[in-house]
Order: structure tokens, then C-alpha cells, then sequence
């Protein structure tokens, strides 16, 4: 299971270290609300396990609708009602749950990749400037970007440091 960035749970106990925030698991299997290109991520997941599971239906009919265009819905209709009974069979609530479990399993992996990405673009822009003959990049320039790069992946926001919580002074709702 994946864990929880330090910065997300800020509201905890004082007692515990950054170290032993990391290090906690997500509570539920659903335990986040994603933003709309993160459940697009999850979709595309589940949609790649319901296709895989359902590969050689798909493929039978891929097979048979080859070659042809307005007469594929009546020839191919057998080959089409056996791949959407498949997916129909396979794209369940449970299926999803998996999708959304792997997704973030995988969070540090693509988070990896970012990094490893955005780094390899900042020494190919240094290499150009050098090449070019072009001035450095501002300091503080550079440095917000290194910044950007360090933080992580933001999974259903960050606890404002301004907001009054339920239960402090003044804070009795919103």
C-alpha cells in the first residue's frame, strides 16, 4: 500500500516524526478524493485490466471487423456481444478498487519518473545555454524550480496553515 506524504498529515500529533508520517499506510481502500486527471489516471488502469483480461475476445473481434466498415455491426455481431459480455463480467466495483489500488501503489514510481524527467530537461537547458553562449538562468529562478521538483505528489490537497479547525478558538465551523 502506498503512504502518506509528511505534509499531508499535518493535523496529526506533535509526537510523531516526519519519519513515522511517511511511513504510515492510507487508511481505506478509497481514502482520498483525486482530482480530475488523477481519476482519469485510475480509469485508464482499470480500463488496461478489463482489456487484458478480456484479450482474446477483443481480438476475435478486432479479427472479424478488420477490413470492413458498414457492414461490421451485422457480421460481427456474435464475435461483439461475447467481448461485451466479457467486459461487462470484468469491469465490477471490485475491478475498480484494484485500479485505484495499483494507482497508488505506483504513486513513487511516477513520481520518480517526474523527477527524473523535469531533472534531465533542467541539464538539457543548461547544456544549451552553455552552447549558445546564452546567460545563466536567474538564481532564484533555478532555485524555485529545484523546489517544484522536490515536492510530492499532491493527493487530495494540502491542509491550509491559515485555517481555523473545528474545535480551536474560533474556528466552529467554516
Amino acid at each position: 500500500m502506498a503512504t502518506m506524504s509528511a505534509s499531508s498529515s499535518s493535523s496529526s500529533s506533535s509526537s510523531s516524526s516526519p519519519a513515522a508520517a511517511k511511513a504510515r499506510p492510507i487508511p481505506s481502500r478509497n481514502p482520498l478524493p483525486l482530482s480530475a486527471s488523477q481519476e482519469a489516471q485510475v480509469r485508464d488502469v482499470f480500463y488496461a485490466r478489463v482489456r487484458a483480461k478480456c484479450g482474446p475476445e477483443i481480438k476475435a473481434f478486432a479479427d472479424c471487423a478488420q477490413g470492413r466498415t458498414f457492414s461490421a455491426p451485422f457480421l460481427c455481431r456474435g464475435p461483439l456481444h461475447v467481448m461485451n459480455n466479457c467486459m461487462k463480467i470484468h469491469a465490477t466495483p471490485e475491478e475498480q478498487d484494484a485500479a485505484r489500488e495499483e494507482w497508488f501503489e505506483k504513486r513513487v514510481e511516477r513520481q520518480k519518473e517526474k523527477e527524473r524527467k523535469a531533472r534531465r530537461k533542467l541539464e538539457q537547458e543548461k547544456f544549451l545555454r552553455e552552447w549558445w553562449g546564452l546567460p545563466e538562468k536567474d538564481r532564484e529562478i533555478a532555485r524555485r524550480e529545484m523546489e517544484k521538483l522536490e515536492r510530492p505528489e499532491r493527493i487530495g490537497g494540502f491542509v491550509s496553515e491559515r485555517r481555523k479547525r473545528f474545535g480551536e478558538e474560533g474556528g466552529e465551523g467554516r
